[in-house]
């Protein structure tokens, strides 16, 4: 955010949705890594004639998911960030912008 406030983006819109989401799925990892502390990495699980099983923890899928998809906001505040920066318009046409970081020109 610091970041942002010195290049003079932090009010775009396109940066703010990320920070939200960014923000959301630090939450979110947090979460399942209590659970994967509290739960361990393996769990019982019981087939359908009631037979156990020991399998991985499903929560360590979802962090790694969660925290890739964490990764990409951040690359996606950084290009907003240079990209606003460089032209100087933190809040231009919104529809322009998106098609800029879409296409990354």
């Amino acid at each position: 955010m610091e970041r942002a406030e010195q290049k003079g983006v932090e009010t775009n819109f396109f940066f703010r949705q990320t920070f939200e989401s960014y923000k959301t799925k630090l939450e979110m990892l947090a979460g399942l890594a209590k659970e994967i502390e509290e739960n361990g990495l393996m769990i019982r699980k019981e087939y359908v004639k009631g037979r156990p099983c020991l399998v991985a923890n499903p929560a360590i899928n979802e962090y790694n998911k969660t925290s890739n998809s964490a990764n990409s906001d951040v690359t996606t505040m950084i290009r907003i960030i240079e990209a606003f920066a460089e032209t100087g318009e933190a809040e231009s046409n919104p529809l322009a912008d998106i098609m800029k970081l879409i296409t990354g020109g």
